[in-house]
């Protein structure tokens, strides 16, 4: 389990991320789409890490929100 970041992005495609695979980002034209999209992109990223016997993050991420 993997927690992910949704937003719309500036080109109209909405992004997902997952804060703690650096870099594992993707993009999909629907919401649904985008976290589809990272599902695929998060097991390619482990499975690369697996793959050269470099360990696979854990998900220690907290996520808050702010009121400013």
């Amino acid at each position: 389990m993997r927690q992910v970041i949704v937003y719309p992005g500036e080109d109209g495609y909405w992004v997902a991320e997952c804060p703690t695979l650096l870099g594992c980002v993707s993009q999909g034209e629907t919401r649904e789409q985008a976290i589809r999209h990272i599902r695929e992109a998060i097991d390619a990223y482990i499975a690369a890490l697996e793959e050269d016997g470099l360990p696979v993050p854990e998900d220690r991420f907290e996520l808050l929100t702010v009121v400013v």
